[in-house]
């Protein structure tokens, strides 16, 4: 049998029946076969290789049509079977559906209702295929701490992170916000020889200059108003380990200075402290921001900077590896499904897509955040594009409209207010992170929103 081939076994006892149903059914199937009954469909069964039983339910024999919906189920799980009888009550469509019937149709057979239901079963096998083959390349391509893809851009990344994680060196990562760069980070850890000692991840963005200090090397009690007792910071709970430093570009330059100072040294003191500690860390920093300008403006360290960067990783982002797409759809619906007990659901091939062409400017994040909210929200087995969010391609209405009636002004806005609907969706709404994706401060997104009402 080729792949997504769709074959049918009909079993009846009456002949008439198998053959009008064999040939009001031949446009619908790669194959047809009929049985006469229970034990000649099965032999048959067992001989071959199908996608859909039909079964009468009355048929002689010790055995009826009910009795080989179970062995189906029994020897070939996850077959479609559909159950026809003349003597229909609902104690026997109950019996079925208990059996792991897919449908209950009653004689005599309108041929349009079957030729529905047909369609219906073999648009469910292909699903079920296609969620199987993506299972195994799931499998194949989640080989390191749960990365998933088979682009090639990605593969260069697993074997960078491959090549550098039985080392020590010092890494830094940079990419777009949303591309993953703390998972490769734990995924170095993870494949490094440091991977039974403890992983510690700081997002230095998130902490105010005051608490910097205290939060990375520790303090000793009494060592400033509300420290009750000794602390020990960052680097001495990575000992032995990985110390991840997000965001290292937000540091304010005092700090990278005293930062310097124990990646030249590897000694540190807790704040307020006398006696000098051994750092062990590896330290593996990431930066979304454009680290160069920073350097040619004088906001960032030369010198930390190069000792940050012995190892440096570009992470791609999503739009330079759309053939992983489908990969993450699928694992992010067994995920989410999982989490907020919903059946497993499928994406039709329009949706699909649309997924895969879509800008995606918060990358792996945003598109982890619409298939969660599509779970959770979606009343249909299968996500179909009036599903998706009308972030993913709000382009579309732009470019509809005649830029030869519009004013440079306008088209500008409309871009301007476009590009901030897209962060707004990438970030959550979250105000912060959203003016940093964007390179303004939260007060000119504030008056932006307010400009384009966009709250």
């Amino acid at each position: 049998m080729m792949e997504n081939e769709f074959h049918i076994l009909i079993v009846d006892d009456e002949p008439n029946i198998r053959s009008g149903l064999a040939k009001g059914l031949a446009q619908f199937a790669d194959k047809i076969e009929t049985a006469g009954s229970v034990n000649e469909g099965l032999d048959k069964f067992d001989a071959g290789n199908y996608q859909l039983v039909i079964a009468d339910v009355r048929m002689p024999g010790d055995r009826d049509g009910l009795d080989l919906v179970s062995l189906v189920q029994q020897r070939r799980p996850g077959t479609t079977t559909i159950v026809i009888t003349a003597h229909g009550n609902v104690e026997t469509a109950v019996e079925a559906m208990r059996r792991g019937a897919f449908d209950f149709i009653l004689k005599p057979v309108d041929l349009n209702l079957i030729r529905q239901q047909v369609t219906r079963a073999a648009k469910h096998h292909r699903m079920l295929d296609e969620n199987h083959q993506l299972k195994e390349q799931l499998a194949a391509a989640g080989e390191i701490t749960g990365i998933i893809g088979n682009s090639q851009s990605l593969q260069d990344l697993l074997a960078q992170i491959r090549q550098v994680a039985s080392t020590d060196a010092t890494v830094m990562i940079q990419g777009e916000s949303g591309t993953g760069k703390e998972l490769i980070a734990r995924a170095i850890h993870d494949q490094s020889n440091r991977s039974a000692n403890p992983f510690i991840a700081v997002n230095l963005g998130a902490l105010p200059e005051t608490l910097l200090e205290s939060e990375l090397f520790g303090h000793e009690r009494g060592s400033f108003t509300g420290a009750s007792r000794q602390k020990p910071g960052c680097f001495e709970q990575a000992i032995g380990g990985t110390l991840f430093l997000d965001e290292i570009t937000e540091i304010p330059v005092k700090s990278q200075v005293d930062l310097l100072r124990v990646l030249e040294t590897q000694r540190y003191t807790r704040l307020g402290g006398e006696v000098e500690l051994q750092s062990d860390a590896r330290i593996v920093s990431a930066s979304n921001r454009d680290v160069a300008q920073m350097l040619e403006d004088g906001t960032f360290r030369d010198d930390l900077y190069y000792r940050l960067n012995i190892v440096p990783i570009q992470v791609p982002p999503l739009r330079a590896r759309r053939d992983d797409i489908p990969l993450l759809v699928q694992y992010f619906l067994q995920r989410f499904c999982k989490r907020h007990g919903r059946p497993l659901k499928s994406v039709s091939s329009d949706a699909m897509q649309r997924l895969t062409v879509a800008r995606w400017p918060g990358n792996v994040r945003q598109l982890r955040n619409v298939i969660e909210r599509l779970v959770v929200t979606s009343t249909s087995d299968e996500i179909g594009v009036s599903d998706l969010p009308d972030e993913l391609c709000p382009s579309e209405t732009f470019t509809s409209v005649d830029h030869s009636q519009r004013t440079l002004a306008e088209i500008t806005e409309a871009a301007e207010k476009s590009g901030i609907e897209q962060a707004l969706a990438a970030n959550d709404h979250h105000r912060e992170l959203t003016a940093k994706s964007l390179g303004i401060s939260v007060r000119t997104l504030h008056y932006k929103m307010n400009k384009y009402d966009l709250y």
